[in-house]
């Protein structure tokens, strides 16, 4: 026999409800969302269904169920990932009625019972070192772009002739020449300006040691993407860091549903075989591979050539692209 222990997490507690293999609720238990708390939650599974095999569910959203997913791993229990829109189908399908903690959990588990073929959750420590890096990174690129954009304001009432480009501020030549309008001018604007400028040059050197560190571990751990055209370290370390772990994915189509890059059907009867766009998936994956598929059809080389063998059967510019985008996360 199965057991099926669904879990909803929040920041402070998490909820666990066990069902048999036809959906019935034999168990339930609500931990604090520490490592003492997850070691309770493992030694009530164990003691309740000692002799019954387990497996745990957790609604896919890695910012809270981490930590969850790590302990329980350690332990040796199998754990898989239940996306929300199944958890959102079996509460609108269950006889209960209202939202609650125990009510969500229960949802997770039997959406796990309907659902056989759910993604396993997967520790990769260095995906998660790159993501960490990755995102500090993107912090830092957020708040460089909102000084560049406070600094051009206060050279606009310095000197409204002075207009550098926004990305030229990220070197050092206009930064130079910044400066010393900045220095003629005088006074409180010219002062805040010249906080702004150093902000600027202390994020723009903050980023670049991020970018040398994100270069070395992706060649260091994923060198062979970089073999794909059109794609560089960065785009390398976006696609391994929301990936956390391609040994997950059974098959190359169920990445690429992943990446929302493989078409959804949309036909009946005389309409056979046509597809929409999947606005689904992991939107920062599929927004990767779109900036590799756009740098390919730019570059000579098979996807090039592929593009543009689409474009000439009729297929329209985005259609192109996403069938170009589908062959690339089907590669990786």
């Amino acid at each position: 026999m199965v057991v099926l222990i669904g879990a909803d997490v929040h920041k402070n507690s998490h909820t666990f409800v066990a069902v048999d293999a036809a959906g019935k609720q034999i168990g339930q238990i609500t931990v604090r969302a520490t490592h003492s708390g997850h070691e309770k939650a493992y030694r009530w599974a164990r003691k309740s269904f000692i002799e019954q095999d387990r497996r745990w569910g957790l609604e896919d959203c890695r910012h809270l169920t981490s930590l969850l997913e790590r302990d329980l791993l350690a332990h040796g229990e199998p754990v898989v990932r239940v996306p929300a829109k199944l958890m959102a189908r079996q509460r609108a399908t269950a006889r209960t009625r209202g939202k609650s903690d125990p009510i969500d959990a229960l949802a997770v588990a039997r959406a796990m019972a309907r659902e056989e073929d759910l993604p396993a959750a997967f520790t990769d420590e260095q995906a998660r070192e790159i993501k960490l890096v990755l995102d500090r990174r993107e912090d830092l690129v957020a708040e460089r772009t909102r000084v560049i954009n406070r600094l051009r304001w206060h050279l606009h009432e310095l000197d409204p002739e002075v207009d550098p480009a926004p990305r030229a501020l990220t070197h050092r030549p206009a930064q130079e020449r910044v400066r010393e309008v900045i220095e003629a001018g005088a006074g409180i604007v010219a002062e805040i300006a010249g906080m702004n400028l150093t902000d600027l040059e202390r994020l723009c050197s903050l980023i670049g040691e991020l970018d040398a560190r994100l270069r070395a571990m992706v060649r260091k751990q994923e060198p062979v993407l970089l073999e794909i055209p059109g794609c560089a370290e960065l785009s390398a370390a976006k696609i391994i860091a929301e990936t956390a772990g391609i040994e997950r994915f059974a098959t190359e189509s169920k990445f690429a549903m992943f990446a929302g890059c493989a078409p959804i059907p949309v036909w009946s009867g005389k309409t056979e075989g046509r597809v929409r766009l999947n606005r689904g998936g992991n939107r920062q994956l599929n927004c990767a591979i779109h900036r590799i598929a756009i740098t390919q059809t730019r570059l000579e080389g098979p996807g090039k050539e592929y593009y543009e063998r689409l474009r000439a059967k009729g297929k329209t510019v985005m259609e192109a692209l996403r069938c170009l985008k589908n062959q690339i996360a089907r590669r990786i």
